[in-house]
């Protein structure tokens, strides 16, 4: 699967423990599902996660939703054994929580012995600051913003502008853009307030997000709409694409659109905005 030809809305954490969440996370309109034996699963049920979403897997169901698993660190005591257990599953990426550097990406690689993409979590300052090398790795296709983590490591304040994550927030964007990997924003933590998620989420994608880590159902409709192309995106790029192209037939040095200037660079940008629009209506077919 080419990981970035398509797709990344809504990403929403499923714990890898609960057949109930696993079940219904099947017939949810999710562009990806990250199955967590992480954060969503205490230790006690780490072991016996690994066996629940394996069978989950197995089962299928999950339709054209990019299917990631998150595993637990490779510094615990479960990392190594979540890899073994579940490297050959029917999963189309690794998340590795708390990455550091390219030799972490490499550590989990060495594991899987196949060529399986791998996620990196951005929640460290030194994640941040490696961004670069990080996002280089060949096996490297997508990055996670994990704001919560790294607003705890910074010693930042939560606000509604998050201007203290925007050096990291952008940071991430520029190695994803650099190297061609995806980058999903991180997670809204208030999960009942709507009008609060769509203004977070609308930040997301006006930085250049492709979408937004999920903890609750109810965020799912919010994000799809916010990181899809509206109508008057649409409608603006069909027109900026007949208009460019109707000038160069006729021999003429430039198109106009709405009093603006469109050149090459701005044909570009419209046709990966009719892309993603037919991308997302073959989802829903």
């Amino acid at each position: 699967m080419d990981m970035r030809a398509r797709p990344y809305r809504s990403v929403l954490y499923i714990p890898g423990s609960k057949d109930r969440a696993l079940d219904k996370a099947r017939s949810l309109p999710v562009d990806a599902i990250i199955f967590d034996l992480e954060d969503a699963v205490t230790p006690d049920a780490k072991i016996e996660a690994r066996t629940t979403l394996a069978a989950a897997l197995a089962a299928g169901g999950y339709g054209d939703k990019v299917k990631i698993i998150r595993i637990n660190g490779l510094d615990t005591e479960w990392g190594a054994g979540d890899v073994a257990a579940l490297k050959d599953a029917d999963a189309d990426a690794f998340l590795l929580p708390k990455v550091n550097s390219a030799a972490d990406v490499q550590a989990l690689a060495d594991l899987l012995g196949n060529d399986t993409p791998i996620w990196a979590m951005m929640e460290t300052p030194l994640a941040i600051l490696n961004a670069l090398e990080i996002a280089a790795h060949p096996q490297l296709s997508g990055f996670v913003a994990g704001t919560n983590d790294l607003a705890k490591e910074l010693n930042c304040r939560f606000r509604a502008d998050r201007l203290p994550m925007q050096m990291a927030l952008q940071t991430i964007l520029m190695a994803a853009c650099a190297h061609g990997v995806v980058a999903i924003d991180g997670v809204y933590n208030q999960f009942k307030d709507d009008e609060g998620l769509k203004v977070e989420c609308d930040q997301g994608r006006d930085l250049g997000f492709d979408g937004k880590t999920l903890i609750h159902p109810a965020q799912v409709d919010v994000a799809n709409v916010a990181f899809a192309p509206s109508e008057a995106e649409i409608e603006l790029a069909q027109r900026q694409i007949a208009a460019f192209e109707e000038t160069e037939a006729a021999g003429q040095g430039v198109a106009v659109v709405d009093g603006k200037i469109v050149e090459n660079l701005h044909v570009e940008t419209a046709k990966k905005t009719l892309a993603k629009a037919k991308a997302i209506a073959d989802l829903a077919k």
